[in-house]
């Protein structure tokens, strides 16, 4: 008990005061213990039992030498484990740096080492490049448990938590604003930057993710997208345990895992990028039972072409639909599109979320006028801090006092923003400028596309040509005299392709995005050939 004149030290009101991912999971604990967290395969994880397992898995770091700030990282596919690690990390006080897993050994390097990673973590099916990359770069790694390897109540983390009970460790008081990840952006630059986000940070998008997203403790969420991505990371797991909801995760998001797994767990809640929702809508067909019991459906990563919105409206009309906007240095979703905005805002991101504020502006950082284009900034305490190790780019990226997204933009005069293109996808020919979005959406009419993509190409006269690049419905017929008519009849000619390439399938990245990075390199490397 205090007395008259005593002082009280700042560390004991800042523990008082904790506001961490790992005080979140135990608050999140200490109302609903024994509910189920997380089902990964034949595993089941209740609050308790992933809440125990962080605990031991930030005892066992510490006990193997890791101190707060040091750098743990992991290149694995999803797993309860995954999860578990990313929560014992944070308890710790280390920086969680979750790793693509289809990088090659050398770019696993580039990250461990430009990180200076302690540790490396991984599972078996990325365990060989894992260790190759760990051997180069000097840092220890250590493989996660298997499916069925271990339950979360009786089991342990390899000899780490062995470790650790042979000694008496205290978890560090964490402090909010000390960075909780290290998220590396793959980006169009030719290095990837590591966006640094505290725990802060996160749990302010949590927030305004819960608030935006109708989040509630009934759902029963289906995380199929990987988490070394922010937005299932953070942008749905946490917000997901954060109210209590139940878990299921999937190695991979493909459309039969996808739909089997919601039939077995009446799953609610599902977040998939546009390409994977097309990719369900052609697997179930007409099948509307398939994914029947989905009432709350969330897309992102690009816009949801009109034709598939309206298609999965049709399917599935007990579902309402969520467009979520943000990136990585916004810790995620910075905007949303509500599900009664969805066909009075066609192809809107929607208004920034709880605790964003956002504006359009030109190259001089003036606001632009309601419908002319610009670049989308930010402030928000859910910004990154920083890039690790790079303060130029950090400069560039928060220059005027606003986060520079890079996206090109206009705004509506009710607030609502909608995406133009990124600035460095804009397609500049003959002088003029083109969105490659307004394109895509009258190829996306055509009902012979499956998939389409538009990128511009180097040119001797136009510089950049216009150029779509389709992958047909299985069947179905379709030729360039098609796609240039329909184009033509209601496109500005400037904005009409100059050639249309066909291919079986469109590049993606492992969270279904469309690599129009890679794709300008493979259609260049085949025309120089």
């Amino acid at each position: 008990m205090l007395k008259k004149g005593d002082t009280i030290k700042a560390w004991v009101i800042n523990e008082a005061r904790e506001q961490s991912l790992g005080a979140m999971l135990r608050r999140t604990t200490a109302r609903i213990a024994s509910k189920v967290a997380l089902v990964f395969g034949h595993d089941v994880w209740t609050y308790a039992g992933l809440d125990k397992q962080a605990d031991r898995i930030a005892r066992g770091l510490l006990a193997a030498g890791v101190k707060p700030g040091d750098r743990i990282a992991i290149t694995s596919r999803n797993s309860a484990w995954f999860v578990a690690l990313r929560f014992g990390v944070a308890r710790a006080g280390a920086i969680f740096v979750p790793i693509n897993f289809m990088l090659t050994a050398d770019e696993v390097v580039f990250i461990l080492k430009n990180s200076g990673a302690a540790m490396l973590f991984t599972d078996r099916p990325c365990f060989d490049t894992a260790a190759a990359a760990a051997k180069s770069a000097g840092v220890r790694i250590v493989r996660l448990p298997d499916v069925g390897d271990a339950s979360p109540d009786i089991g342990s983390l390899d000899d780490l938590v062995m470790l650790a009970r042979k000694q008496a460790l205290t978890l560090p008081s964490v402090d909010g604003r000390n960075p909780a990840q290290i998220l590396y952006t793959s980006g169009t630059e030719s290095r990837p930057k590591g966006a640094v986000l505290t725990h802060e940070a996160i749990l302010w998008q949590v927030q305004g993710a819960i608030h935006g997203c109708d989040w509630r403790s009934d759902a029963i969420v289906i995380n199929a997208l990987p988490f070394f991505h922010c937005a299932q990371l953070d942008g749905f797991m946490a917000p997901a345990l954060n109210v209590g909801a139940t878990n299921i995760i999937l190695a991979s998001p493909s459309p039969a895992a996808i739909v089997a797994e919601v039939r077995k767990h009446n799953a609610t809640s599902l977040f998939c990028p546009p390409t994977v929702w097309i990719d369900l809508l052609r697997h179930i067909g007409a099948d509307r039972d398939a994914l029947a019991t989905l009432t709350h459906g969330y897309y992102g990563a690009s816009t949801m072409p009109v034709k598939v919105l309206r298609e999965l409206s049709a399917k599935l009309p007990n579902m309402r639909l969520w467009n979520c906007y943000g990136q990585t240095e916004t810790a995620c979703i910075a905007s949303l599109l509500q599900p009664e905005d969805q066909m009075r805002k066609l192809g809107s991101a929607g208004r920034p979320v709880l605790h964003v504020e956002t504006k359009i502006v030109d190259d001089a950082m003036k606001q632009v006028n309601p419908g002319e284009i610009g670049e989308i900034v930010h402030r928000s305490p859910q910004l990154m801090s920083h890039y690790w190790n790079d303060p130029e780019r950090t400069a560039e990226a928060f220059a005027g006092g606003w986060f520079h997204s890079g996206d090109l933009a206009t705004m509506d005069a009710e607030g609502y923003i909608t995406i133009v293109d990124r600035k460095k996808d804009m397609i500049k020919t003959g002088g003029e400028n083109v969105s490659s979005r307004e394109v895509e959406e009258i190829l996306y009419a055509l009902p012979a596309v499956s998939e389409a993509a538009v990128i511009g190409l180097p040119d001797p006269r136009w510089i950049e040509a216009v150029t779509a690049v389709i992958v047909p419905r299985p069947g179905q017929s379709l030729n360039e005299s098609d796609v240039l008519d329909a184009c033509r009849s209601q496109l500005a000619g400037f904005k009409v392709p100059k050639k249309v390439v066909f291919l079986d399938r469109l590049p993606r990245n492992a969270s279904g995005k469309i690599l129009k990075r890679d794709l300008r390199l493979i259609l260049m490397e085949d025309h120089s050939a």
